[in-house]
Parts: C-alpha cells; structure tokens; sequence
C-alpha cells in the first residue's frame, strides 16, 4: 500500500534524495569533464598544424555526445514511466561508467591513427545515452519524494548536482595543475579525470540499490510503446515550450563549462587559473541552485526561474567587458562565479517547473525527453558556435550575444507554461521490492 511522504520518517526522506542526487553529481562529472579537458584531448586524438582547428574539432565530439541523449531520453524515460524510477537510474550509472573508462584507456591519435578519434566518438555517444537517461528518473524520484511545500528546495538538488560534478571536474583539474608538469598533463595526466569516472559504477550502484520507488503503478501505461505514444499525441506542445525554456538556460550553463577553454586559448591564462574558474563557477552553482529552490518555495517557482535569468542576461556583456578589459584572471573567476549565482537559481527553479507539468505516467518521460532535446539542439552545439563565433570575428566578446538572444528566448517559453493545480498534490511512494 502507498504511504505518505509525510508519514515517513525525515531519515529516510534524506536518504533517498541523497542516494539519487550522488549518483547524479557522479555522472555529470563524467559527462561535462570533457569540456574542462577539451585541449588536452585536441592534442591527443585531433593533432593539427592549426590549434584552433584541433580545438573545434576536440569541442565538437563534446557535441557528439548530445546527439545520444535524445534517445536515451526516449528509452529510459519510457523504461522508468513503465518499470520503475530506480532501475532507470542504476541502468544509466553503470553506461555512463564504461563511457568514461574507454575514454580514459583509449590509445591516442599518434598510437592507432584515425582510429583513436572514432572510438572516443564511440565513448562519447554511450555517455550521451546515458546522461540522456539520467536526468529525467532521478528529476522525477526527487520531486515525488519530496513534500509538496518544498517542491522548489528538493528539485534544486537537480540542478546543484550537476554543479557538484563540475565542482569535481575542477578540484581533479586544479590537483593535476598544481601537482603534475604541463608536458606531463599533455602525455598522460589528462587520462586521470576519465578513469577516476569509472568509479561512479560500483559507488552509484551501492547509494542507489535500497531506495525506495515513488511510481504510482495504478497509473502506469502497459508498456514502453504506450508511454512513448501518450507523450508524442497528447503532451507535445509542453515539449516544445520546456525545450525553448531549456535553451537559453542550457547555452547559458555551457558558458560556464567553457570558461576553462575560454580562458586558456582566448585570454591566455595558465591552465592552473583556468580550473580555479570551473572550480569556483561549479561551488557557485552548487550553493545557488539550493538559494533558488529555497526562494521558489518561498516565492513561487516561475518568479525564480524568470527573475535571475532576466538578471543574468543583462549582465552578461558589462560582465565580459570587464574581464577582458581587466586582464586578470581573478576578475575572471570572481566574474564567472558572480553570474553563475544568479544562473543557477532560475535553473534549479526551472528544472522544478518542467516536471510539475506532466501527469504521473508520462512524467518522466515528458520531462527526459523535453530535456534532451533542448540540451542537444542548444547546449551540444554550444561550444562548437563559441569556438567559431571567436575564430571568425577575431572579437573576444562576440559569442556573447549568441547567449543573450537565447536566454530572451527562455524568458519568453518560461512566462508561457502553466502549472495545472492538480499536479499541486502530495505525491506518494510505494515501499521497494526485495
């Protein structure tokens, strides 16, 4: 029999929140890691007369990646929609973990030639299945977990997670920097952050096996297929405005993930300054994310995820201006960490909202695949137009208003999407099978 959230004991409530956003912040370390370690990688599977060419092409596998999540938003979400939020989520740690692995031990592009560069496309697809995957069950599991007045503070986690994972990132990147020689880095430092990520199978595995399951079996549909079908017939005008909400909001966060790249190839700082931005961007985000949930409840949850992104978009090019102008790569990172304060509280708000309006049995997927999607079209070509849009122009500040014509966008989806009151409800969770 279903049980209240509120009937159950505060222990176990945290306990499984903590269980799903761990494994979470673990996969979003190993997916986004790669952005941090883009020109090591250039130099060792992408080698070029040009460093700019190697450097777009290096940044465009990171792309790759985003073309995957789609349909790993499309399977997974429907397999949690159908089986359960809890073997979703242990299915995807243990992909993302052997992604992470190939791309740790694979052979270089001196070693295997032009085979070396396929595989670590082949890395870089199972990782985007899995992140595809990921996002949407572990979303889902927080929020129905969560007592309906602190929906805003529990879906935060969401957001402050992938934070986490940057936060990671950047302490094994600044580590690497202080402790190993660049020519070191360049032969085989830049492995270690990949194979430290192969960790996050038996760990996710271990937090994730006992939770408890929040899907409500009453509603679910009879199989995948159904799930699929209910979302694309009856759901697909909500996709469209949540991928437009995404899409400034995600170019916006992979502004952050490129300001290592950004600051060692566009402003020239060391690589040590360049992981001391991540690192601070990534705490930044992780202690915002939570400020935003903790004001959404307070506030209402479109106030918040309207009013820091209006912010942030108008602060974005003085920002820049400045740091460019400054020449100090402690401007840069005071910089960085100040607008992702603000970014990450209209995402942790935004993240709650998408969820909230679809119904139970296609929540999941509604939401994996809304994201997906937006986090493909949007945040996979990201860096690929950044890297261009600086190449071409030779302007240190031109990709900047490619972010702030998006984030106009988000603004507008965001201000559109209703919440119906009868998703307004305490949801229930049902003990896990043995």
């Amino acid at each position: 029999m279903a049980q209240s959230l509120n009937d159950r004991p505060a222990p176990s409530q945290t306990m499984r929140v903590s269980a799903a956003i761990l494994g979470n912040a673990l996969e979003f370390y190993d997916f986004t890691v790669y952005a941090a370690f883009a020109t090591w990688l250039a130099k060792a599977f992408f080698p070029t007369e040009n460093p700019s060419t190697g450097l777009l092409l290096s940044v465009a596998t990171f792309g790759v990646g985003f073309v995957a999540r789609p349909l790993g938003a499309i399977v997974v979400g429907a397999y949690a929609d159908k089986f359960g939020r809890r073997p979703a989520m242990t299915l995807t740690i243990w992909m993302m973990a052997i992604g992470s692995g190939m791309i740790g031990l694979l052979p270089t592009y001196a070693q295997i030639g032009a085979l070396a560069p396929i595989l670590l496309v082949c890395a870089r697809l199972l990782q985007g299945f899995s992140a595809g995957g990921e996002m949407g069950p572990t979303t889902t599991y927080v929020l129905e977990s969560a007592p309906a007045a602190r929906r805003g503070f529990f879906g935060s986690w969401q957001l402050a997670s992938q934070s986490m994972g940057t936060v990671i990132s950047g302490l094994v990147g600044l580590v690497l920097a202080l402790l190993i020689t660049p020519g070191a880095t360049d032969s085989w430092g830049w492995r270690v952050p990949f194979l430290l990520g192969i960790l996050i199978a038996p760990v996710g595995y271990y937090i994730r096996r006992n939770l408890d399951e929040t899907i409500n079996a009453a509603e679910a549909h009879d199989s995948m297929g159904k799930v699929i079908s209910d979302v694309a017939a009856n759901h697909w005008q909500k996709i469209l405005l949540c991928i437009l909400l995404i899409s400034g909001a995600t170019i916006t966060q992979y502004f952050f993930l490129y300001t290592a790249t950004y600051a060692i190839n566009t402003l020239h700082y060391s690589s040590g300054w360049s992981m001391a931005a991540n690192l601070a961007t990534g705490v930044s985000g992780v202690v915002f994310s939570l400020v935003g949930g903790l004001l959404a409840d307070r506030f209402g949850i479109k106030t918040i995820a309207l009013v820091p992104r209006l912010i942030v978009t108008l602060l974005l090019y003085p920002a820049l201006q400045l740091v460019i102008s400054s020449g100090s790569p402690l401007v840069l990172v005071i910089t960085a960490a100040s607008l992702m304060s603000l970014h990450a509280m209209a995402g942790a708000a935004g993240i709650v909202l998408i969820p909230l309006i679809f119904p139970s049995k296609v929540r999941t997927s509604g939401l994996s695949i809304a994201y997906a999607l937006g986090v493909t079209i949007f945040g996979g070509t990201a860096q690929i137009i950044f890297t261009w849009i600086i190449a071409t122009t030779g302007d240190k500040l031109s990709w900047i208003w490619y972010i702030i014509a998006m984030s106009v966008i988000s603004l507008i989806a965001t201000f559109a999407i209703r919440v119906p009151d009868t998703l307004r409800r305490t949801p229930q969770v049902v003990p896990a099978r043995a």
